[in-house]
């Protein structure tokens, strides 16, 4: 057709210019085109400096440089002793965490915290997170051979041993689940947000972890009769912690293999928050499919997980998620028509996306069992 031949051929001529280094330095200079060649020369570097930029964050995480501003602003030199490094070394870490906008300099050579920084501080898990980089990054150090199979065992496989289908014991559950509750808990207010229990009775959460979801659920909706299942030695970690937060009457943990067994009882609603992107497509449905026998009929399926098309963080799905879960050894990122088709797959209809708008971009997707039951299963 005439439009698509246009857009190929004006395609085709945008990559030559682009690619024609002259080109580039004219653009530079001319000031219509200015604003546009520096954003993308800027953003190229951005992406080149990008690692630096990680290890930055990494040494404000590790050093807990943010909390020795808490109180108010410092200087390099104050620094030093805490910190256990010269002064110069300090300003160096300073001023970089103020190219980064974590903290602002002030006129008299001073630092304090900047509303980034203050953000940054306020979630625990996003803490957690950049601290556990380090087995992402060990795993990254050749993408080549990890896209190519070569790698051999990564960190973040023996990380997460059930991705392989391996047998889960306490030793091996506890680091995950350590981190999966430390973020699930910012998580599971962000979903709550969109997604109201309001008019439900009862939720079951498969492959709940430490339970940091169900908690927050109970907390916000006290009439709701509330389950949650995981593998073993993980519900028993979830036990522990539910009962010493008073939760251990109101939730009932069931230890189970979600692949072999079937769920405790039905419920109004079946969750599975940042779950379904660890496994592949079958398993997917196959989890789908558990959901949907463990509905009541007309039933919902929450699902909340990072998706490959979420509007203003593409980067979070193709680009971290992918390449995590590539390290990973099982799953992938997925559209959120992907999630759509394979909901149909198990029997759902009434699929409806939101989005969540907090620190860890998450869509909502969430669907109904027919009130027919198994009709609709495909």
């Amino acid at each position: 057709m005439p439009g698509e031949r246009i857009g190929a051929a004006w395609r085709k001529l945008r990559r030559e210019k682009l690619a024609d280094r002259e080109f580039r330095r004219s653009a530079a200079q001319n000031p219509l085109t200015r604003p546009i060649a520096t954003a993308s020369a800027r953003r190229l570097f951005d992406y080149t400096a990008g690692f630096v930029y990680s290890q930055i964050l990494k040494a404000v995480v590790e050093l807990d440089l943010l909390a020795l501003l808490a109180d108010g602003p410092r200087k390099a030199e104050d620094l030093s002793g805490p910190l256990r490094m010269s002064p110069e070394a300090v300003k160096k870490l300073l001023d970089a965490a103020a190219a980064l906008d974590l903290v602002e300099r002030l006129e008299n050579g001073s630092y304090e915290i900047a509303a980034l920084g203050s953000a940054l501080q306020g979630e625990t898990g996003v803490r957690a997170m950049i601290a556990h980089h380090d087995m992402l990054y060990a795993d990254l150090a050749d993408p080549v051979k990890l896209l190519r199979g070569e790698a051999g065992e990564t960190r973040l496989s023996r990380f997460w041993p059930y991705a392989g289908g391996g047998e889960v014991g306490e030793e091996g559950a506890a680091p995950y689940s350590e981190l999966m509750a430390a973020s699930q808990t910012f998580v599971a207010d962000d979903v709550l947000d969109v997604f109201s229990f309001g008019d439900r009775n009862s939720l079951i959460d498969l492959a709940g972890g430490d339970g940091a979801f169900v908690e927050t659920v109970a907390r916000r909706w006290e009439h709701l009769a509330i389950a949650m299942a995981d593998l073993p030695p993980v519900a028993e970690r979830a036990r522990q912690r539910l009962a010493a937060a008073g939760l251990g009457d109101r939730i009932a943990v069931h230890g189970l293999d979600l692949f072999a067994d079937r769920p405790p009882g039905e419920a109004d609603v079946v969750s599975f928050v940042r779950v379904l992107h660890d496994h592949d497509d079958e398993r997917v449905v196959a989890l789908l499919k558990l959901a949907h026998d463990a509905l009541t009929p007309g039933g919902e399926v929450m699902v909340a997980e990072p998706i490959a098309d979420m509007p203003g963080a593409a980067r979070v799905g193709h680009a971290y998620f992918g390449f995590y879960l590539l390290a990973m050894g099982s799953g992938r990122p997925r559209t959120s028509a992907e999630i759509a088709e394979l909901m149909e797959r198990a029997g759902f209809w009434s699929v409806r996306t939101r989005f969540t708008r907090g620190a860890l971009p998450l869509a909502v997707i969430t669907a109904r069992r027919s009130s027919e039951g198994p009709m609709w299963r495909i």
